[in-house]
């Protein structure tokens, strides 16, 4: 939460801007950097220092740079553009709830959803702890017409102690139920 007041609440949603995405961009970038290197060395005959005899070796060497390299940068383009990124603003003062995250770009770039308070019904956390996704730890805004829109970033989970003191604070902030 970065703004604390008592009126208006408004909740980072980091996006694509993690460091863990910076890490891995740069790493695939460097590895198909270095498979770029071995594959054109052993296909044009270059100094061969990974001792790749078979042309179609070299073929193959250079088409996973290739890839790596188309990789990190359609990585890289999510972090310029952030998506995913935005926040939830709560805003008792004039009666409104915004959603605002980032989009890939085009027509719909960006996603702003404003709802008013009193289509509020209660703040739902849903705990799904299994192998498959190595748990789902997500509060949603419950609407009147049984609409939930999620509020929580993905990528990053939160603890189970994070997600539920937010989600009871914004319940308390709010003035509806919490649901589980």
């Amino acid at each position: 939460m970065t703004q604390n007041n008592t009126l208006i609440r408004r909740y980072i949603i980091v996006g694509e801007r993690r460091f863990s995405n910076y890490w891995w961009a740069i790493v695939i970038f460097l590895g198909s950097c270095g498979f770029l290197a071995t594959g054109l060395g052993s296909y044009f005959g270059g100094q061969d220092f990974t001792q790749t005899v078979d042309t179609p070796q070299g073929l193959l060497m250079s088409f996973y740079g290739c890839l790596g390299f188309l990789l990190s940068i359609y990585w890289s383009l999510l972090i310029f553009w952030n998506v995913g990124g935005g926040f939830n603003e709560f805003n008792k003062k004039d009666g409104f709830v915004r959603i605002f995250r980032w989009g890939y770009p085009g027509k719909n770039r960006k996603i702003d959803l404003s709802y008013s308070l009193k289509d509020i019904e209660a703040i739902r956390v849903l705990l799904n702890d299994n192998n498959l996704n190595l748990g789902q730890r997500t509060i949603y805004l419950c609407l009147k017409g049984k609409r939930e829109i999620p509020l929580t970033g993905i990528g990053q989970p939160l603890t189970l102690k994070e997600i539920e003191k937010q989600a009871s604070e914004l319940a308390n902030f709010l003035q509806v139920s919490l649901e589980a």
